[in-house]
């Protein structure tokens, strides 16, 4: 009879939990990662903002060089960090041990001191800069 079937003998279907694959989510971050990396261009800085003067016969550099920056008040800064005049020396003579060939840009503000200008060039050849150049923008 098919109305003694035993109901308790039915065990009810087991139930999936629901999961998510990360594989192709993975996969689909790093493809961008790398496509941003690429596609990207990188510029080395000297941290802080500087307003730099006008000149007509200004032009681009090719190479690798050093970034130093003067501020307005006078501070001083290279590689994203603010240095003394004293401690500029120590720095410069670091990088220039390992490619003594680098050239100096000093990117002051058109408002810092000539004095402080003048004292920084002056640290870049008692460092052994060979060649310093101040940046400015093109009119």
């Amino acid at each position: 009879m098919a109305s003694d079937v035993d109901f308790l003998a039915f065990k009810p279907m087991q139930q999936r939990e629901a999961t998510i694959d990360i594989g192709p989510l993975m996969d689909m971050v790093f493809i961008l990662l790398i496509f941003f990396v690429v596609t990207s261009t990188f510029t080395r800085e000297t941290g802080v903002e500087v307003s730099k003067p006008q000149a007509q016969t200004a032009s681009q550099l090719e190479k690798e060089n050093i970034l130093i920056a003067i501020t307005r008040d006078g501070t001083i800064h290279i590689d994203e960090r603010q240095v003394d005049l004293a401690g500029l020396s120590d720095v410069l003579k670091g990088i220039l041990a390992k490619n003594p060939e680098r050239e100096a840009v000093l990117i002051a503000d058109k408002d810092a001191i000539t004095e402080r200008l003048v004292s920084v060039i002056d640290a870049c050849t008692l460092a052994g800069v060979r060649k310093v150049s101040i940046a400015a923008l093109n009119k």
